[in-house]
């Protein structure tokens, strides 16, 4: 049954990952993305991972995506409108892709040969005083300076949106 559920979520995972790319209105991208991030949050479940599954709904799902909303409502930005593409990239863009992926696969085949398999709640690493531990101390800079980026972009969405309104 996990891994049926397991399953079920990574396609809503991936299908949701691609609608963001896709589509062309910043609102339908960022509804996709919280699909994503609603997955996600699925996946850290079947793991065991409870808080962590908690903190994805709460905080990206929901914080996070708000003040992504909140910041394309701010710019006021209206759907993307395509252009011509290049015929270089038609052609050469599907064997390119397929090319990575085999890349890709070739160098974690390699990389990982004998791994141990994952079993469906067997992590114990995902509790509260875990994730507070390892924030505070071994990312408490990469989590400062993520804080700080966040603000900063925010600053330049405020300040772009008042350069057009003027």
């Amino acid at each position: 049954m996990d891994v049926i559920l397991f399953l079920i979520f990574a396609i809503i995972a991936v299908v949701c990952a691609i609608n963001v790319v896709v589509q062309t209105h910043p609102i339908s991208s960022a509804v996709s993305l919280v699909g994503v991030m609603g997955s996600l949050a699925v996946l850290y479940l079947l793991l065991g991972a409870e808080f962590i599954a908690a903190a994805q709904v709460i905080v990206y799902a929901g914080a996070i995506m708000v003040l992504f909303v909140f910041v394309i409502m701010l710019l006021n930005a209206g759907a993307e409108t395509k252009k011509g593409q290049s015929t270089m990239a038609l052609f050469l863009g599907g064997p390119l892709l397929v090319g990575f992926l085999i890349l890709i696969s070739w160098f974690v085949q390699r990389l990982f040969k004998e791994g141990t398999s994952v079993t469906f709640g067997g992590f114990r690493g995902g509790t509260a005083q875990d994730v507070g531990r390892a924030l505070f101390t071994t990312y408490l800079l990469p989590f400062e300076v993520t804080s700080i980026l966040i603000l900063i972009a925010i600053l330049g969405a405020i300040v772009l949106a008042r350069k057009e309104m003027d």
